[in-house]
C-alpha cells in the first residue's frame, strides 16, 4: 500500500489548483524528519491533522476502524508561513547535497517544489492548511 502526504487547504474551494504528489515525500517521512530536525525546522509531520473528509477518504481505502471516526479532535490548521520555512529549509539543503537521498533525491526535489508552490498560493490567499495521508 502506497501513501501520500497531501495539501488541505481551509475551505470548500481555495480557488486555485492544490495537487501535490506527495508520494516520496511519505516513502522518505522518517529520513526528512531527522532532516528538519538538523536544520531547525518543524517536520513535515509536525503540519498533519485530521478532518472529517480526509478520514472519509481512508475510511473508504480500507485504513482504521470506523468507530474512532466518531472520536476526532477538530482539525488543526497552519499558517502556511510555517509550512513555507519547513520546505524552503529541505529544498536549500537537498537541492546542495544532490546524492543526499540518492535515487529518491529528485522526487523528493520535485514534491517539495510542489508543496512550496501551493503554499505560497495559500499564503497569498490568506488561508491556512494541514498535511493529509492517504493510502493506495
Amino acid at each position: 500500500m502506497a501513501a501520500s502526504l497531501y495539501i488541505v487547504v481551509e475551505g470548500e474551494d481555495p480557488g486555485f489548483d492544490i495537487f501535490v504528489n506527495g508520494h516520496a515525500l511519505a516513502r522518505n517521512e522518517d529520513a526528512l524528519e531527522r532532516l528538519a530536525d538538523s536544520l531547525g525546522v518543524s517536520p513535515l509531520l509536525q503540519f498533519f491533522s485530521a478532518d472529517e473528509n480526509s478520514m472519509c477518504v481512508l475510511l473508504e481505502q480500507g485504513a482504521g476502524d470506523p468507530d474512532w471516526a466518531y472520536h476526532l479532535p477538530r482539525p488543526q490548521w497552519f499558517d502556511p508561513a510555517d509550512g513555507l520555512a519547513t520546505v524552503r529549509a529541505l529544498l536549500r539543503y537537498i537541492s546542495q547535497s544532490p546524492v543526499a537521498f540518492g535515487s529518491e533525491t529528485q522526487p523528493i526535489l520535485l514534491e517539495l517544489r510542489e508543496y512550496e508552490t501551493v503554499l505560497a498560493k495559500t499564503e497569498k490567499h490568506h488561508l491556512r492548511w494541514h498535511l493529509a495521508v492517504s493510502w493506495r
